[in-house]
């Protein structure tokens, strides 16, 4: 089966919601249930993508389905990838772990890319370029791990997908990314995410409507997930090129919103295709 990789770029806070919660969080993101890792349902990405693809009904309907018929693509979820994390050095780093990277390279190995070797460690892995080391740690948080030069391969190869055409943000990510044991990345996933109480208030009065405090969680501005999106061709038709060209022309969209409050600016991002097809 023929896929495609898709990456989002969060520019914005993404609330990707599922609307109910036990804790003190009234509205928290959407969590994987054995691993806790934020993501976006595939359902979502999928209709985000199908309201923004400008084509004819009828190839609407060919790729992505309707009441009558099966679509040709099949929209996994979009799966936390890097994940920002506030740092004493470098403004912040874009982190990530070796758990989180293993489960990528399963799927983009399917779109025929060959990412790095994976290395477990005890350290926080940086690239040789760093800005986030100082004395030889790195500053998460409230977190003081200590560093290790050896992330270079992966940090080049996550740049030259995620922004090929964006030399500066290519440099940015070199210098930012962070490999921390599985441990420490499941704890900063459960602490590092943004809230934000949101309050309604009464029209005349301006004051706070009973029930009208809440909390609401959110992935924070430059997170980076990824997913794969995979071709039905169960029919013989060869349409993973058609599919493809989809996904780049929806790519080439400035913004796309995705997840709730887009009236408040909440969810805009930017895709990356690579293609499968090559």
């Amino acid at each position: 089966m023929q896929t495609h990789l898709i990456f989002v770029h969060a520019l914005s806070p993404i609330h990707a919601g599922t609307g109910q919660s036990v804790d003190v969080i009234d509205l928290p993101i959407a969590r994987e249930k054995a691993t806790n890792l934020p993501y976006i349902p595939g359902s979502s990405v999928k209709g985000v993508i199908r309201d923004v693809f400008n084509a004819e009904p009828d190839q609407k309907d060919r790729i992505f389905g309707s009441e009558q018929q099966a679509g040709d693509a099949i929209f996994a979820d979009q799966r936390l990838l890097l994940l920002p994390i506030r740092s004493l050095y470098g403004t912040f780093a874009w982190v990530t772990s070796p758990y989180v990277l293993s489960r990528f390279v399963r799927e983009a190995q399917t779109s025929k890319l060959r990412p790095p070797e994976i290395k477990h460690s005890e350290l926080a892995l940086i690239s040789q370029n760093s800005v986030l080391s100082y004395q030889q740690k790195v500053y998460l948080e409230d977190l003081d791990l200590e560093a290790g030069p050896d992330a270079d391969a992966w940090a080049g190869w996550l740049a030259s997908q995620l922004f090929p055409d964006k030399p500066d943000w290519q440099t940015i990510l070199k210098e930012r990314l962070c490999i921390v044991p599985d441990e420490i990345f499941n704890f900063l996933v459960t602490t590092a995410t943004e809230i934000t109480a949101r309050i309604r208030l009464e029209d005349d009065t301006k004051v706070v409507r009973k029930g009208g405090l809440w909390y609401e969680e959110a992935l924070p501005a430059e997170t980076i997930l990824a997913g794969i999106v995979a071709i039905n061709d169960q029919k013989g038709n060869n349409n993973a090129a058609e599919v493809g060209d989809a996904l780049d022309q929806v790519a080439k969209q400035k913004l796309i919103q995705f997840g709730g409050n887009a009236t408040v600016g909440r969810g805009l991002c930017q895709l990356t295709v690579v293609r499968g097809d090559h």
